[in-house]
């Protein structure tokens, strides 16, 4: 997640600190989104200063600690705007726990298939539920409203795989891996699904 690219984002509009862009960042894609962690920040602040992205330096703030103020620089500015023009990918492959939950289930019964798809559904159905109480929240700030319409609309795609598998695939994992794992192997005399027992 290309965090860093967003902190010089911020920077491009003016100098800023640690806990100001923090603070900005976390207003601005709002509570779907989750908060930053203050030392991840400065981790990213301190990347950023070594690859020459800002530069940075201490002002006194009276009564208060010094600050470290950070501000952008045309190398970081060029690296900004490259990040932008890129495309957004998706990496190669599709990995996801639920997948595995239907093989190990599919190793039982297509029974349990249905269960994991029914537990798998109403999990979804009230992260819905929450997302769609949060959008009404937020439908006057503008990023954490995309921010939460792609959950939304992320959630709604896991139902529509559950509902898929429910209906059309669970009796066919059963029959494929199901079948495989209570074939006998002659090499051992045993069933595959069946344990030795001392």
């Amino acid at each position: 997640m290309a965090i860093q690219h967003a902190v010089l984002a911020f920077l491009a509009d003016g100098p800023s600190y640690g806990y100001e862009i923090k603070a900005t960042f976390e207003r601005a894609v709002g509570p779907e989104w989750g908060g930053l962690n203050i030392g991840h920040m400065y981790q990213i602040l301190d990347r950023l200063s070594r690859d020459g992205l800002v530069t940075s330096r201490v002002v006194a703030a009276g009564a208060r600690p010094d600050r470290t103020v950070y501000r952008i620089t045309a190398a970081g500015r060029r690296a900004l705007d490259a990040w932008l023009d890129e495309p957004i990918t998706r990496a190669a492959g599709y990995r996801d726990e639920f997948i595995l939950k239907l093989l190990a289930a599919s190793l039982r019964s297509e029974h349990a298939v249905q269960q994991v798809c029914q537990a798998h559904r109403d999990a979804k159905m009230g992260e819905l539920q929450t997302l769609r109480a949060l959008r009404r929240q937020h439908k006057d700030e503008p990023l954490a409203a995309v921010t939460i319409e792609a959950a939304i609309l992320h959630v709604q795609a896991d139902l529509k795989l559950v509902e898929s598998v429910a209906a059309n695939a669970a009796q066919a994992l059963f029959q494929t891996f199901g079948a495989s794992v209570s074939t006998p192997d002659p090499e051992i005399g045993l069933n595959a699904g069946t344990r030795r027992t001392a």
